[in-house]
């Protein structure tokens, strides 16, 4: 009777070894399906006037690029500089592409596949000339420059489509602000647009129906603040382009959860002109800023506290006159690729771990208007 339940009590334990066992390769299985979701791409919008389409840069196993498509949106491009940042952006899971239409004030979203983007479908934007959009699960928000600047909300549906939520349209500070990016934090409880022309940043409420409330306007640690990411740990990093002037742009974080704004670290400079674009490294650790000015990538030291301290204002060249705007991290955390305004190609960087860049080579396809980047 002692040996059988002894016996019992060791199948017992080996079977919830066992079980936890296949709970532990179950979780990092899934993990490595969601990091795999979608195909290793670069996705950069033409924003041709004449019809805006996608060009889509497939990533080698080395990082470099190689232009493989170009898909239409269905809708306009502006045919000029947006002066944005998230024109073009993925969803979390990778399964979903929104573009900004910017001549035509609308939205397209497009489903991600191993042969490349189907479009699905196209939603009028709720304002005048979008020029950035931001996801959080089944909701999407999108800034509308034109006219006297707004934000308007969309619900996503199984298939892709979007639909207007009533009452989501919401003001910004007021007319003539020069809005530049809209993003959701981490969490999804607050949206995020700043604007340059009065160097103040909004912030807005979301409730669980997805309709945001606000703005409360903050003034920003510096002149122009432009684009900004979120950290891993929900720190706001926002560049500075301190109006263009020479060698004077800075980076600054913040704390906004739980409807705070605190400045973490205010306006640690660059060393550089014209930061206007940020990107952040998959682990949070590193934060990216691109120098339109200077023709560079400035990279910073995240600390866990959310401060910012310079590694190197020049950690990444992208060439004289190049004039980098838009980046993006690849999903592996391996590659930062960089969107040259003023010579129409992509420039790609190793991220090491000391958070310094090594170039990967610059690669070319690109028509003169093309916004927008955005990075699997």
């Amino acid at each position: 009777m002692f040996r059988s339940t002894l016996s019992a009590h060791k199948t017992l334990r080996w079977m919830a070894a066992f079980l936890l066992v296949l709970a532990l390769l179950s979780i990092n299985f899934g993990a490595a399906l969601a990091a795999g979701n979608g195909p290793s791409a670069v996705y950069v919008q033409t924003n041709e006037a004449g019809g805006n389409a996608v060009a889509i840069f497939q990533r080698l196993s080395d990082g470099s690029l190689s232009l493989s498509a170009t898909v239409p949106t269905g809708g306009l491009g502006s045919g000029a500089a947006l002066g944005s940042e998230g024109s073009v952006v993925l969803s979390q899971d990778g399964r979903w592409l929104f573009v900004v239409n910017a001549g035509s004030n609308d939205i397209s979203t497009f489903r991600v596949k191993p042969g490349g983007l189907v479009l699905v479908g196209i939603a009028d934007s709720g304002g005048l000339s979008p020029v950035s959009v931001t996801n959080y699960k089944d909701v999407l928000y999108v800034l509308n420059a034109g006219g006297a600047g707004n934000i308007a909300g969309f619900s996503i549906d199984a298939a892709g489509q979007l639909t207007a939520l009533p009452g989501s349209s919401r003001p910004l500070s007021g007319a003539s602000v020069g809005p530049a990016q809209i993003s959701f934090s981490r969490d999804g409880s607050t949206l995020v647009v700043t604007e340059k022309a009065t160097s103040m940043i909004d912030t807005y409420a979301v409730g669980a129906d997805g309709l945001a409330s606000g703005p409360v306007t903050y003034p920003a640690s510096g002149t122009t603040p432009y684009g900004f990411a979120f950290t891993q740990q929900g720190t706001l990093v926002v560049s500075e382009a301190f109006g263009g002037a020479p060698l004077a742009s800075a980076v600054s974080s913040y704390d906004v959860s739980n409807g705070q704004f605190i400045v973490l670290s205010a306006s640690v400079p660059t060393g550089q002109t014209a930061a206007c674009w940020i990107a952040i490294s998959r682990n949070g650790k590193f934060a990216y800023s691109t120098n339109a000015g200077s023709g560079s990538v400035s990279a910073y030291r995240v600390g866990n506290d959310g401060s910012l301290s310079l590694i190197d204002g020049a950690a990444g060249l992208t060439g004289a006159g190049s004039s980098p705007i838009d980046a993006g991290v690849s999903a592996d955390g391996q590659y930062l690729y960089v969107l040259n305004g003023a010579t129409h190609n992509v420039s790609a960087f190793v991220i090491q771990a000391d958070g310094m860049l090594a170039s990967i080579g610059t690669f070319e396809g690109l028509p003169a208007s093309s916004a927008g980047i955005a990075a699997w």
